[in-house]
């Protein structure tokens, strides 16, 4: 199946591909304000090329990998990478609000099913054991987009403009279209997906406690994460410097801990779950007092980011494996759960800090519904069906 290129070759392609990906997804929390001055349009409703990504990820990434689950794969990342490419050139030229809205409506359309079908991908390619590295290879895309997607996009669009920052995502869209048209293998499937059969993943008990984890459980690191700048500025006292330092080692933290859960091997994946999660809750529970010494909380952040994005790949390699009878589904269904629990996060943050509560109070939420997350996982522990994962 790999052809004449390598599996690092195809998941390098790939890792360009989620890193494009997400960099649009992220680098706009930091061009709000130009958004708003250049467009002419208040900040409050910048907030929304955000909340419209998260939205349309959730809702119209499934139905279109639905739509198209009998196209070949190859085909369809060409498809994929074309539409994400053509978005940023429309975002970059955009002349209203209106139309920057609507270009993150269509980027966001492709994000679950190019990851899913990368994801895919990369299991197929890789032994049993190097499946969680390989599905952490592409979740590693995204974890250096907030690394150093995100503040250099922020930096670029300070310095010169935020269109600019668009046209560079829209060169890497075009490298990633090049990319997966060369290198993505050119398998023939032996029968076409069956939907019904692919949407069997939704009775597998496993798949649906894990999916009902991240939804309880993992929402709870959106509900801080939202607000992690500006309790940054508020608690610590940081300035451009200490926030940007800070948000760096976030993403330190978030690659590293991405790179070692990539080498668990699936048979300890819930073990290491249950690990990570405890690690998370308490990392919440003690985020805003670590926040109040400098020091600390440039180390906190990096801690967060670890347990932020160390955990994700082993969710998305928990669901992914277990799902053995929805193959082509599963990997669209597990990154729009995950940016359905990023709106879901963001609203119960929101809304706490509508009541007027504390950031110290936002953070203690956050850490109970991870912890309720753990209590999920435990029983997951308990039901699951242990030779899936061997």
């Amino acid at each position: 199946m790999l052809n004449h290129f390598s599996r690092n070759t195809i998941l390098f392609v790939f890792m360009i591909g989620t890193f494009a990906i997400g960099m649009t997804e992220y680098v706009v929390t930091g061009l709000l304000t130009q958004f708003s001055e250049d467009l002419d349009v208040p900040l409050s409703a910048t907030g929304m090329l955000l909340s419209v990504y998260a939205i349309s990820v959730a809702v119209f990434g499934p139905i279109l990998r639905i739509l198209t689950l009998k196209n070949s794969q190859r085909k369809l990342l060409i498809v994929f990478a074309s539409v994400f490419t053509i978005s940023n050139i429309i975002a970059a030229t955009a002349p209203n609000f209106e139309v920057l809205l609507a270009s993150r409506l269509i980027a966001a359309s492709i994000h679950a099913p190019f990851f899913g079908l990368c994801m895919s991908i990369a299991v197929d390619i890789s032994e049993p054991n190097k499946r969680t590295s390989a599905i952490a290879a592409v979740q590693g895309g995204l974890t250096v987009a907030v690394m150093l997607g995100v503040p250099f996009g922020a930096l670029i669009g300070g310095v010169l403009d935020w269109r600019v920052v668009f046209w560079i995502i829209a060169l890497f869209g075009f490298i990633t279209l090049i990319g997966v048209a060369i290198v993505t293998p050119r398998a023939v499937q032996r029968e076409a997906p069956a939907l019904l059969k692919e949407l069997s993943m939704l009775k597998n008990k496993t798949v649906v406690l894990v999916l009902a984890m991240i939804i309880f459980g993992y929402s709870g690191v959106f509900v801080a994460y939202t607000f992690n700048e500006p309790m940054l500025r508020e608690i610590s006292g940081f300035g451009v410097t200490g926030v940007t330092v800070s948000l760096l080692a976030f993403g330190i933290g978030a690659v590293l801990a991405n790179t070692l859960a990539g080498r668990i091997i699936p048979i300890n994946l819930t073990r290491s779950l249950l690990i990570s999660l405890f690690s998370l809750g308490i990392i919440l529970f003690a985020f805003t007092f670590l926040l109040e010494i400098p020091v600390l909380a440039v180390g906190v952040s990096f801690l967060f980011g670890a347990g932020v994005f160390g955990t994700a790949p082993l969710l998305n390699s928990k669901i992914i494996i277990a799902a053995k009878e929805s193959p082509t589904l599963s990997g669209t269904i597990t990154a729009s759960t995950f940016n359905l629990v990023n709106a879901l996060g963001a609203a119960i943050g929101s809304a706490l800090l509508g009541r007027e509560l504390g950031y110290t109070s936002i953070t203690f939420i956050a850490g109970a519904i991870i912890f309720f997350g753990l209590i999920i996982m435990v029983i997951t522990s308990r039901v699951e069906d242990r030779s899936l994962f061997e």
